[in-house]
């Protein structure tokens, strides 16, 4: 089982990037998908989450209203679209899954199972 994540990169401040998260070796379609990011000497902070069917979806404060989470079923494939970025945005993006139902939506690391390797995005000032 793979996650591979992609589309990360250098932007300006008030860029936008659209990462992505395809999924091999197994399908998650009923399951929540997360992103997480980590900042050097930060610890791991979740950034949002989707159900199942995308009908619901959860944010951190610091990215509601600028990232929008999305999943396309059919390609195993979650994604998140980034707006408005800002350099505190700056960080090492991870998609993972979460254990159990794909209706419920938690923030804790500790409730995914399966994790990506990662994709850096850099936010220049």
């Amino acid at each position: 089982v793979q996650l591979q994540a992609s589309g990360g990169g250098l932007v300006q401040a008030g860029g936008s990037l659209r990462l992505s998260c395809a999924a091999s070796g197994r399908t998650f379609n009923g399951y929540t998908k997360g992103w997480f990011r980590q900042a050097p000497g930060k610890e791991r902070e979740f950034v949002a989450a989707i159900t199942w069917s995308g009908s619901t979806t959860d944010y951190t404060d610091s990215v509601r209203g600028r990232f929008i989470i999305s999943r396309d079923n059919a390609k195993n494939t979650v994604y998140l679209q980034m707006n408005s970025l800002k350099p505190e945005d700056t960080a090492v993006y991870v998609c993972a899954v979460q254990r159990g139902s794909g209706l419920v939506l938690r923030r804790g690391a500790q409730e995914y199972d399966y994790w990506g390797q990662g994709t850096q995005v850099t936010v220049s000032s």
